[in-house]
């Protein structure tokens, strides 16, 4: 490491291909406080860039080093974020349970985890059991000493200190959320919160109520205006017959049977070519008038773009973008064959 820090003050070059995760960090930390602000913000650049294979081949040793050097806040967020937005990289690790406790804590206070209350407390148990090799794995053969250990080893979580004069930021940019769906995850309820705030500086957080599902609670535009009318904001989200792709809208008003049409700012249609790619997300926004169609014959409707009128038949949606504008276009066919849709009750919670 020092070679090749020592060599770049004589050549302004150094090779940074094929190194490790932790090896770049600990060159951003050198160069850091040598104060090479250009080598700095190079393997800053290359960290980011590669940031996902880093941490899938060492989570611990990334965590580490970004916890305990104090120049590198800014990535210490970033990977924290990424670790709160797929958590599987961290707590499926074969190595999750050498994490140290203080980082764990971390980890758990931060309110954009994207696990389950039984989720986080399954792997708080497998971290606990891992720290004291004399307990028995099968917790219903332990006594009373077995446990008064266990819960020692859980209460040094909470009670450890931090560094002193250094306290980590760790403020979450993103809610929790959590879906009650089979269609869609926690992570597209965290892009649903960005769309819906329009990535704004002031961040709120929503719960995410399931409302209406149409194979749980029948496919027909009366079953959906019984459960979903009048409930305030909501979120639509239908998934797409052989395919990955799922198509819906956001109406910041709410649904009735008026028998008319709501205009309304904020208002949008998306789409996700894979359900599984975030990066295939694609949304739009009002730009004209009918924004929202409430008819009790019909199910959610967008506009003159996107919805269910039940015309050809329950499981067909029908995208016209061209006959109004009142969104800009996705690319979607006219008719379109749904598997299965839901809607959720938007809350804003603060």
């Amino acid at each position: 490491m020092s070679f090749h820090i020592f060599s770049y003050f004589y050549t302004d070059k150094i090779d940074i291909a094929n190194k490790t995760g932790t090896e770049l960090l600990n060159f951003m930390f050198a160069s850091d406080e040598l104060m090479l602000k250009k080598l700095t913000n190079l393997v800053e650049n290359s960290i980011i860039k590669n940031q996902q294979q880093f941490l899938q081949n060492d989570p611990i040793g990334i965590l580490q080093i970004i916890y305990y050097c104090k120049s590198l806040v800014n990535l210490q967020e970033y990977f924290l974020d990424k670790i709160c937005s797929d958590p599987g990289i961290l707590f499926n690790s074969d190595k999750f349970t050498q994490l140290p406790a203080p980082l764990l804590e971390i980890i758990l206070k931060r309110d954009d985890l994207n696990l389950k209350e039984i989720e986080i407390w399954e792997n708080l148990i497998k971290w606990g059991l891992a720290q004291e090799k004399s307990l028995n794995q099968d917790v219903s053969k332990w006594n009373q000493d077995d446990i008064n250990i266990f819960k020692r080893i859980l209460d040094d979580i909470l009670k450890f200190y931090m560094i002193p004069g250094y306290k980590p930021k760790y403020t979450p940019r993103h809610p929790k959320c959590y879906a009650d769906s089979i269609i869609i995850n926690q992570e597209h309820l965290i892009i649903f919160t960005d769309w819906i705030d329009k990535k704004k500086d002031v961040k709120y957080i929503y719960n995410f109520n399931l409302l209406y599902r149409a194979s749980r609670d029948g496919n027909t535009a009366k079953a959906f205006h019984a459960k979903c009318d009048n409930k305030g904001a909501t979120i639509v989200v239908a998934k797409i017959t052989n395919s990955e792709q799922i198509i819906g809208g956001y109406n910041p008003l709410f649904w009735d049977s008026s028998n008319g049409n709501k205009n309304i700012k904020d208002s949008f249609i998306f789409s996700f070519t894979n359900k599984s790619n975030l990066q295939s997300a694609n949304v739009v926004y009002s730009i004209g008038n009918c924004h929202v169609q409430c008819y009790p014959n019909r199910g959610p409707i967008f506009g003159n773009d996107l919805g269910l009128n039940f015309s050809s038949g329950p499981n067909i949606w029908t995208y016209c973008w061209y006959l109004l504008n009142c969104y800009p276009p996705l690319d979607l066919p006219n008719s379109i064959n749904v598997d299965d849709y839901e809607v959720f009750q938007v809350i804003k919670r603060y």
